[in-house]
């Protein structure tokens, strides 16, 4: 079995395209694939996020909104995961598409608006939404983050159990994420790929060097 770590900003456009790819890729391989979808927020994750956008990482009052509307909104999923894997992963994509894609600005109303929209039990959500758990869940995903050392949204930790080795792989950034996909793009070139790297068997990496690593 393979099981993805994928971190990502709940806000962020380039993390719904990464997501998007690995769940057509679960479902056209019919493979194993536990994935784990984690919202993510530290200081070089706003400050990398600031950067894509094109804003200046001096200005400080834009840096403490961004980091409480991606905490906010990391809250927000928390929440939502605890009335299922789908309807979390669900809830998570229509915030990245409406707040990322269409650029509409995050509000706790909003979030509201969309998991009426997934379907959910909303009073269940909002009553979460406000629990000790969630903000405990948080703070664990980010503890788990730090472990893995990860500074970019999205990121990716791949653990191959089929494989003799416990490491995992971690691949930084949308465009190696994206590169590997496209590169390893059948069921058996994804596994022997997992595996030469789980092995650390040299491989051509060109450009990948610097994303792509055992933890």
């Amino acid at each position: 079995m393979i099981e993805i770590y994928l971190f990502v900003n709940p806000i962020g456009q380039k993390c719904l395209s990464i997501e998007r790819r690995i769940i057509d890729l679960i479902k056209e391989y019919d493979m194993k694939i536990q994935l784990r979808l984690v919202p993510i927020m530290n200081l070089k994750t706003v400050s990398e996020f600031m950067q894509r956008i094109g804003a200046s990482e001096k200005d400080i009052e834009l840096r403490t909104e961004l980091s409480q509307e991606i905490h906010s909104a990391a809250l927000d999923v928390k929440a939502a995961h605890l009335q299922g894997k789908k309807r979390g992963r669900d809830f998570l994509v229509e915030l990245q598409e409406t707040v990322g894609e269409q650029k509409q600005p995050y509000s706790k109303k909003l979030a509201i608006q969309l998991f009426t929209k997934v379907g959910g039990d909303l009073e269940m959500f909002l009553e979460d939404r406000q629990s000790a758990f969630v903000q405990e869940a948080f703070l664990t995903d980010q503890q788990i983050a730090h472990e893995m050392e990860i500074t970019l949204h999205p990121s990716a930790v791949i653990y191959n159990y089929g494989s003799d080795c416990d490491a995992g792989i971690r691949i930084e950034g949308c465009e190696t994420i994206h590169h590997i996909l496209d590169t390893y793009n059948t069921k058996e070139s994804l596994i022997a790929f997992l595996e030469s790297q789980s092995k650390n068997t040299p491989i051509r990496q060109s450009d990948m060097d610097n994303h792509l690593s055992l933890i």
